[in-house]
């Protein structure tokens, strides 16, 4: 079973992308995030056309998360993060598929930092944190997908201080991420290649992509139920450098 991250930055403008991505790797789920598209702009019949169910959670202009799976269709079992009724912004969708729940996450940028936009990251993080404790709690097999929005450690950038600003790479989010997978999760990628720089984020600013200057933000998170299942994981990183590509490329997993 391969599942798949991708943040997709417009589904409707890199949607020629998304699909000839969908036939190449033929991914089992996928989850999508930065869908900048109301409900209403999905693109579901496309979607359909290409053989996937979905369930999303749109929000017009920014944000917005859906999760898709081939040749069937997902059971949608939450579509907002819990702790905070508030909170209206499309981050956050999850979904069972052939007996495994997948999320969608896009968690908050944080930028600029200090100031609001990144206290609301760490209490998004925070969030997260609760309600993932819960599938440990209960044994669940479950994928922590998404774009994280955090760099975890220094092998997931390029070197570099032009960052040392940015909510990215700081120290309190780095603890977030730690301290979330210290709960019990899987970070499959890494766990798989322990040492090798590998980035899933080329900002298009400063030559970046031809530089492979990148970040590793996009993570897949597995619980102790499937981490015994892990079997390949990585980047198809050539998507980055098609014509009109998102500034991400997908990242998976395969689970024996």
């Amino acid at each position: 079973m391969k599942i798949a991250t991708f943040n997709i930055n417009n589904i409707n403008r890199r949607l020629p992308n998304l699909l000839a991505w969908l036939r190449a790797a033929k991914p089992d789920v996928v989850a999508l995030q930065e869908l900048k598209a109301s409900d209403g702009e999905f693109p579901a019949a496309a979607i359909e056309k290409a053989g996937y169910g979905a369930v999303w959670c749109g929000q017009r202009t920014w944000n917005g998360v859906a999760i898709l799976a081939r040749n069937t269709e997902p059971v949608l079992t939450r579509d907002r993060l819990p702790g905070d009724r508030d909170d209206h912004e499309a981050r956050y969708i999850e979904a069972a598929v052939r007996g495994i729940i997948v999320t969608s996450i896009y968690l908050p940028n944080g930028n600029p930092q200090p100031g609001p936009k990144f206290d609301y990251k760490l209490d998004w993080f925070a969030r997260l944190k609760r309600h993932a404790k819960t599938f440990i709690k209960e044994d669940l097999p479950v994928v922590l997908a998404g774009d994280y929005n955090v760099a975890p450690t220094e092998i997931d950038i390029y070197p570099t201080r032009s960052w040392d600003k940015d909510a990215l790479i700081q120290p309190k989010s780095r603890a977030a991420f730690a301290s979330l997978v210290e709960q019990g999760w899987c970070d499959a990628i890494r766990a798989l290649h322990p040492e090798k720089r590998i980035y899933t984020f080329w900002d298009y600013k400063r030559n970046r992509w031809p530089r492979d200057a990148g970040l590793r933000l996009d993570h897949l998170l597995l619980s102790p139920a499937l981490a015994p299942r892990l079997a390949k994981a990585g980047v198809d990183k050539k998507v980055r450098g098609e014509d009109g590509a998102s500034d991400h490329a997908p990242a998976w997993v395969v689970l024996k």
